[in-house]
């Protein structure tokens, strides 16, 4: 996949801003006058439910709730503020997409409490990769926020000290916000679909390597290869590209978020991680990486269930500690009924001798017992639309990689991938 220019320094991008111009009118007024500053434009889309707030806006409320198919009075009448809220971001996200196809906005700014986030993060779904998101929000990193609600290239930046009124603390992030979403909108380059696209994930090259070969191999052969780091919020990204079905294939070599999310850790990237390319129709060719391993915050007590088992802190952030028998066979179950459900063809491979590059014999996470016990689950789990093909190889060696080359070479030659362009 190529890429176009940035956009010129002396063009004019406009600015999407969305919020409650009843409630927030001072806020949004000065972030409109940022904006010009930093020398954008900004386009005003009220979604203010109980009243027309006191300025003109370029997009009223009238305007948000007829692109959701309905008026402002039905809205305010659907029952209370969480479903009004909910209408008024299928209005706001429908229009924001079609402001950007017709070439009216080149990046949207969203203002709001846990009501207004909830609303940005629609918004900021409705448009695609490349065009800058920015939400200013007083839950940003907060775990309310769900991964699978976060577009891939979103940006948030803490609300603070503004619920109610402008003040010294609020105008610098305010001020802050309006500057980068100005300059992100100015320097973006997108993505330009020239060459096939094919996803992968892994979990850093130290634990997972097969990457270190097989994407210059997938690019001599014509293809982008974007890798996406598996520690919750890339596989986010990886899930939300395929339900727009952005890939070409995929090579998801790394579920440990499968087993982050079945075990409860925050490190997750939502209950549909494995399940949108299959769904999107993507090839896929599929190896249960890491699987033998849950990682948690380093920062907090292990749960009582996880306590006795092996334990790596990575660094101050992220730990790993190691599943049981039992909870990889649960896990072999799960991995099976996600790919049960694909509706393109899955092939799914099996490295006999281990999982992770600290499984190995002489490493501290090597557990023979627990290794026999995921793949003859695995085998048992599999349905008959996925193609099992066992590799006789650790998931880190050279002859896993050629072994999944040689998979992905046949459905080329069989129409099942696009050709890649050179």
């Amino acid at each position: 996949m190529s890429v176009a220019e940035p956009s010129s320094e002396t063009s004019i991008p406009s600015i999407l801003v969305v919020g409650t111009g009843d409630t927030k009118f001072d806020e949004l007024q000065y972030m409109a006058g940022i904006i010009r500053k930093a020398g954008g434009e900004p386009v005003m889309v009220d979604v203010s439910i109980l009243s027309d707030p006191p300025y003109q806006p370029d997009y009223s409320r009238h305007d948000v709730a007829k692109s959701a198919g309905t008026s402002i009075e039905a809205i305010i009448g659907s029952g209370d503020e969480n479903s009004a809220m909910a209408l008024m971001s299928n209005g706001a996200s429908a229009l924001a997409g079609i402001l950007h196809a017709s070439g009216k906005a080149d990046g949207v700014i969203i203002l709001g409490g846990s009501m207004g986030t909830d609303l940005a993060l629609d918004v900021a779904a409705a448009l695609p990769l490349g065009v800058p998101k920015f939400v200013v929000s007083t839950i940003a990193y907060s775990h309310l926020v769900p991964p699978e609600r976060i577009a891939p290239d979103l940006m948030m930046i803490l609300w603070a000290g503004g619920l109610y009124g402008l003040n010294d603390i609020c105008r610098a992030v305010l001020s802050q916000a309006c500057g980068a979403v100005v300059g992100a909108a100015r320097a973006t380059v997108r993505p330009k679909a020239y060459r096939p696209l094919i996803g992968m994930t892994s979990l850093g090259s130290t634990c997972l390597k097969y990457m270190k070969h097989l994407k210059p191999q997938l690019e001599k052969r014509g293809y982008e290869v974007a890798v996406f780091h598996s520690t919750g919020m890339g596989g986010r990204a990886f899930e939300a590209i395929a339900a727009q079905n952005g890939f070409a294939a995929v090579f998801d070599f790394c579920m440990q978020e499968v087993v982050n999310h079945q075990n409860g850790t925050v490190v997750t990237s939502g209950p549909d991680r494995m399940e949108n390319a299959g769904r999107a129709r993507i090839p896929q060719i599929v190896a249960p990486g890491a699987t033998d391993m849950v990682d948690l915050p380093a920062w907090q007590p292990l749960p009582a269930a996880l306590s006795e088992r092996p334990y790596h802190a990575h660094n101050r952030l992220i730990g790993s500690v190691t599943t049981s028998a039992k909870g990889r066979r649960a896990t072999a179950v799960l991995i099976g009924e996600k790919l049960g459900r694909a509706q393109a063809p899955v092939a799914f491979l099996l490295p006999l001798k281990g999982l992770q590059e600290w499984d190995q014999p002489g490493e501290p996470l090597h557990d023979p017992e627990g290794l026999e016990a995921f793949m003859s689950s695995m085998r048992q789990a599999l349905p008959a639309s996925v193609a099992l093909h066992e590799v006789d190889a650790h998931i880190n060696s050279t002859l896993f990689s050629t072994k999944a080359l040689a998979i992905f070479d046949a459905w080329v030659e069989q129409g099942i991938i696009p050709e890649g362009k050179l």
